[in-house]
């Protein structure tokens, strides 16, 4: 008999949960259930905003029309998906408590024959819940260690594994994918749904893993349970000192080893976060045992060329954070006068040679041990980056240089600094260094340096080891910038406002301009007349087009009214002129009431006006153009060039000129970007980066605005596809978009790979 015919496992481990305990894990369920169901309510209360927001901006009709109908469809179904999704996250707990959970599914026993390829939409799905639960894996390590070993507890003592926790993140996300598995929505909206739903619920899951230790603990489940990282092992055997040299331990969590020498290295950096800086050991220590003390990233020396060469004992770990202490104190003094000038790496590390002296008792036999030097002289690498990043304002750069030596007592402390997106120290630098980025120019510069610099006192004067005080300040510095932009985004969305409302006028005035090249072209017109229909009729047909509509009965009567007119003003024969006599009344009652809608005219003029557009009829009927010429009244000004400004003629028809195949490749790669795309202008010096805010489908144009939100520059499709051709503006490289330490790390990794395969220095 083949395995297919032998009756499978069951599926289901029966571990009651013990009655001593049922009490408790109830308790644990409904705190559960009442903080994910005000979380969810977040959810769905972001959504018709977020929808509204990505209607607006649509890039055709079609993608705006699918916006509108999922925000009326959420709205329908959300009591529905809120019922579902606590149905789900209920059933899981209720099975915990029956012992009913699934044993992990072995790869043996799965059947070939009932293997199907997975759909681009499924496994876009998957990308998105994996990233998220992923995400808060790595954030709440802690907490979620903590929880499974006394969910381990009541389960009996069998452990649960990451994706059997009921609790964790993994069963939450899940939860939610099965909720919209119930919908009809297009990728397109799920992404927007999971996006909110990571943002209002997976990233506020740390308060209730808190809560629920608490009370498991307060329960009795392991009450005095300390953290151990996952995959952390006993120390090893002592190895040889080469490979001693190439290994820089990392504190916590599980990460690849990294290869063994530097020509196993990738030449570019690798993607995972601790295979980079293992690969950065790797390279450290090759540097190292070449002796290039100075040549690291930015030029500056390795603090080992600072200490004695033939020293024979090594700094101990505390000697070397007392040393730092002191550092930071005595940088603490005039910190306001020491935050106007940049604190130079190499400085630094001459600073802290002398204050490990100061404290050792043989000051000239003692010297840092290798693994706390390539942590020493990494951390310095990563200031000289951001003393050389181009992106961040001088004034950013200058602040930000003060944080080095709380951040080296960090990384000795902590080596997930390096290794973890969500570590406090690391988020606060980034965020930092994004909002230089943003909001560092003119007009936002001084209060933002302000509250940089009292960040960097902050940290510098109270951070003695606690890295609970990155939390803290992240916080209040998220809270500040959250106010910062929503001041930039009022200034985008008026300025696009505006922009929108100029380019349905010109459109409008596009349109009236064409209905009147039909009534002049091919004929000879008094040039009375035929400024009046260009300027002053042209700008009444606009203002019907606009409030009426293009096919309305009124638009149409009053581009009959100008083709009357020209008419009226062509040579005639009898019927004609009969003809004219019968309607020369409504005409220019018609002419009246459109010059009424300008507002540009006194009754005076318009009754001088139309005395002289009779006259000019006359003239022409009795064969006299001459008197027809001289019938030249100046017209009031266009009140639609005021309301266009510099823009009022930049709807141009293609004018026909070949273009390039590169204009043309250019041209269709515009089509597809998506605002918010950062653009880098060198029309001035220094270049100007600009962000892509609007793009008009009825014209054709680009509105950039700057970090402030304030429009910059409008730019043609054409004309912009041109100066990129011309390298006169160029796409922003994702890259340089990045977070700073993913920046830094990386720029680093390349160097460093370059010098230690003989290239020489790289480009950064």
């Amino acid at each position: 008999m083949s395995n297919k015919d032998t009756p499978p496992p069951s599926p289901v481990a029966s571990r009651v949960i013990q009655p001593r305990f049922g009490e408790l894990v109830q308790g644990c369920r409904q705190l559960a259930m009442n903080h994910l169901a005000e979380l969810l309510g977040h959810v769905f209360a972001q959504v018709d905003d977020t929808l509204f927001e990505c209607a607006e901006k649509a890039e055709n009709n079609q993608v705006q029309a699918l916006f509108f109908d999922a925000m009326r469809e959420v709205r329908r179904e959300r009591p529905n998906l809120e019922r579902f999704y606590h149905q789900r996250i209920a059933q899981g707990l209720s099975d915990f408590l029956e012992g009913k959970l699934p044993r992990p599914e072995s790869l043996d026993e799965l059947d070939v024959d009932q293997l199907t390829l997975v759909g681009n939409d499924e496994y876009e799905e998957t990308l998105l819940v994996t990233n998220m639960v992923n995400q808060v894996r790595a954030h709440c390590a802690q907490l979620l260690f903590a929880l499974d070993q006394r969910l381990a507890l009541l389960n009996n003592g069998s452990k649960l594994g990451e994706d059997r926790n009921p609790f964790g993140p993994h069963a939450i996300a899940q939860a939610f994918r099965d909720t919209l598995a119930r919908s009809v929505f297009p990728l397109r909206i799920k992404t927007i749904l999971y996006v909110l739903f990571d943002q209002q619920v997976m990233q506020h899951l740390q308060p209730l893993y808190k809560q629920l230790n608490k009370r498991l603990a307060d329960g009795g489940i392991l009450p005095n349970l300390k953290y151990r990282p996952q995959g952390q092992r006993p120390a090893p055997a002592p190895q040889p000192a080469a490979a001693e040299k190439a290994s820089v331990a990392t504190d916590g969590g599980d990460y690849a080893p990294p290869p063994h020498t530097a020509g196993d290295l990738p030449d570019m950096p690798p993607g995972d976060r601790n295979a980079l800086f293992g690969g950065l050991a790797v390279l450290l220590a090759e540097h190292r045992r070449r002796g290039d003390n100075a040549t690291l990233f930015g030029n500056t020396q390795s603090i080992v060329s600072f200490g004695p060469a033939t020293a024979s004992t090594t700094y101990s770990a505390n000697e070397l954070l007392e040393a730092l202490n002191r550092l930071q104190r005595e940088s603490a003094h005039e910190l306001a006068h020491r935050l106007r000038q940049p604190q130079p790496v190499d400085a630094l590390k001459a600073g802290l040679q002398r204050q490990l002296e100061a404290g050792s008792a043989q000051p000239h036999n003692t010297r840092l041990n290798d693994q706390e030097a390539d942590v020493i002289d990494l951390v310095g690498m990563v200031f000289d980056f951001i003393l050389d990043d181009e992106n961040l304002p001088d004034s950013c750069k200058t602040t930000l240089s003060h944080l080095h030596t709380p951040f080296l007592k960090v990384a000795l402390l902590d080596k997930q600094l390096f290794t973890q997106h969500h570590h406090p120290a690391r988020k606060l630098l980034n965020a930092m260094a994004q909002a230089g980025v943003l909001y560092g120019g003119e007009g936002e510069e001084r209060a933002l340096l302000a509250k940089l610099h009292w960040i960097v006192e902050r940290v510098i004067q109270d951070f003695v080891g606690d890295l609970s005080l990155f939390d803290t300040l992240l916080g209040d510095f998220n809270e500040y910038v959250a106010n910062l932009r929503q001041k930039v985004e009022l200034r985008e969305r008026r300025a696009m406002e505006a922009t929108r409302g100029r380019d349905r006028l010109l459109a409008a005035r596009e349109q009236a301009l064409e209905a009147i090249t039909k009534v002049t072209q091919d004929r000879e017109l008094p040039e009375l007349v035929r400024n009046f229909l260009e300027m002053s009729w042209c700008d009444a047909l606009t203002f019907i087009v606009l409030r009426s509509g293009e096919h309305s009965d009124e638009w149409k009567r009053a581009c009959e009214v100008g083709e009357q007119l020209a008419w009226s003003v062509t040579p005639l024969d009898a019927a004609g002129a009969e003809h004219l006599q019968s309607i020369r009344l409504a005409l220019l009652e018609e002419l009246r009431k459109g010059l009424e809608v300008l507002g540009g005219y006194h009754e005076d003029g318009i009754r001088r006006l139309l005395q002289d557009l009779v006259a000019c009829q006359h003239a022409i009927q009795a064969q006299q153009p001459q008197i027809a010429a001289q019938l030249n009244q100046k017209l009031p000004e266009s009140p639609l060039g005021a309301m266009l400004g510099a823009e009022g003629h930049t709807l141009v028809k293609p004018s026909g000129e070949a273009l390039s195949e590169r204009v043309r490749v250019l041209m269709k790669e515009l089509n597809h970007l998506e605002f918010g795309t950062w653009f880098e202008f060198s029309d001035t010096t220094p270049a100007r980066r600009l962000k892509l805010s609007w793009f008009s489908p009825t014209t054709r144009n680009y509105m950039f605005v700057d970090h402030t939100g304030q429009r910059v520059a409008v730019k043609p499709i054409v004309q912009l596809a041109q100066e990129m051709e011309a390298g006169k503006v160029r796409l922003v490289p994702t890259e340089q978009t990045a977070p700073l330490m993913d920046r830094a790390l990386n720029a680093i990794y390349r160097v460093l790979q370059r010098f230690t395969s003989g290239r020489g220095p790289a480009q950064t």
